[in-house]
């Protein structure tokens, strides 16, 4: 598997996907305690009294960027690994990789900065291309089976 290149490149794009993910769900916990708005009342305690257990506008910004990550960066991670044993070009693939993983950081540093429209919409789009692609690639590799 490691002689893949095709999945060498799928892997690496994948773990710069997940440790942004990371990175957006840190972000979240630092906002939450800047702003003191706590999921939970034995946090807020914690942190002051219950009256932080409350939801913040920009915890919450933070949490749709995070949740957006789950439902596109979940079905690359499936849509990828299978493209990857289809054998096909390496150069290809790793513009697919590349591609995605542009667009969803775009996407994130446009949801969490608050940039103008469009701009996060194109970079959602410009994300789902690849995924579309690998998508179709595959049901035309498994039709013949099904």
């Amino acid at each position: 598997m490691m002689e893949n290149k095709v999945f060498l490149s799928f892997t690496f794009y994948s773990t710069i996907l997940i440790l942004k993910m990371y990175v957006v769900a840190i972000i979240t916990g630092q906002v939450r305690l800047r702003k003191k708005a706590f999921a939970n009342p034995e946090d807020a305690l914690r942190n002051g009294g219950l009256q932080f257990f409350r939801e913040d506008p920009d915890v919450e910004r933070c949490r749709r960027a995070h949740r957006n990550d789950m439902e596109n960066i979940f079905p690359f991670l499936f849509l990828g690994a299978i493209y990857s044993l289809l054998d096909p070009s390496p150069t290809v693939a790793r513009i697919h990789f590349l591609i995605f993983c542009v667009g969803r950081i775009i996407h994130t540093i446009a949801y969490l900065l608050q940039l103008r429209a469009p701009t996060r919409s194109v970079a959602y789009s410009v994300a789902q291309l690849p995924c579309f692609s690998m998508a179709l690639q595959i049901l035309l590799a498994t039709t013949p089976y099904w």
